[in-house]
């Protein structure tokens, strides 16, 4: 995978947002755009996936309709009935937890931790299980509640969002991660410490940290830098 520009996501958006272009294992082009905290879209051959977009973040009306759109789980930061509203059409497929299904009155498909989901041609997903599990935070993500991450195989490569949730037996028995996304934020998700475990379980090429920020206890992205110095290229984006 190489970087080969920075853009604005989708050829269409009336607004630059900061994206990472990489090419995908069979040569497929791949624009991921980082707009804030745990929201992001992913483009591919003109095609867009939107993952747990908040109209706090982005001026989602000016931007392409989405193909796709993943929820991971029902908190206020991931699911914004509001901001879905203003990218979907008629062929748009959202793929989301179970407790967020229930927040829309249009079709669903609803995913489990253990889901494969094909939905277009070039694109498998894969729900992978995200909860708390330190004594003290368990309230946060329950693990019964089955809120998800998601798996995404495009061209090849494996780009791993891992929505809320601490370094688990199901996320530390992923093989094959290309890129992955993990949240650093306290008292919710991951503490830096936990982060690098994690990553070092899983060894992505390539690790965004996001979900760092809108809480009082900032991380310090300066430290899990370093940790992971020769584990991973560690890339930091407007995640916060």
């Amino acid at each position: 995978m190489s970087i080969l520009s920075l853009f604005g996501c989708g050829k269409k958006a009336a607004h630059a947002y900061p994206s990472d272009e990489l090419t995908a294992r069979d040569g497929t082009p791949i624009r991921i755009t980082f707009f804030a905290h745990a929201s992001l879209s992913i483009e591919v051959g003109g095609h867009c996936i939107y993952v747990d977009p908040v109209s706090a973040e982005a001026d989602y009306a000016t931007l392409p309709k989405a193909d796709l759109v993943l929820i991971t789980h029902s908190h206020y930061d991931h699911l914004d009935r509001a901001a879905v509203e203003a990218l979907v059409t008629p062929e748009t497929d959202i793929l989301c937890d179970r407790t967020s299904a229930e927040a829309f009155d249009m079709d669903c498909h609803t995913m489990r931790p253990g889901s494969v989901a094909t939905p277009r041609d070039w694109v498998k997903i894969e729900a992978v299980a995200a909860y708390n599990n330190t004594p003290g935070h368990l309230q946060f993500h329950p693990k019964e509640r089955e809120d998800c991450g998601y798996v995404l195989t495009i061209g090849g490569t494996r780009i791993y969002i891992a929505g809320d949730t601490e370094p688990t037996p199901e996320m530390k028995a992923l093989k094959g991660i290309d890129i992955a996304f993990l949240p650093v934020n306290q008292p919710y998700t991951m503490t830096v410490d936990q982060a690098v475990e994690a990553v070092k379980a899983i060894r992505p090429a390539i690790f965004y940290p996001y979900h760092t920020g809108q809480v009082d206890e900032k991380t310090d992205l300066d430290r899990l830098v370093r940790e992971l110095d020769g584990v991973t290229e560690v890339r930091i984006r407007p995640m916060a």
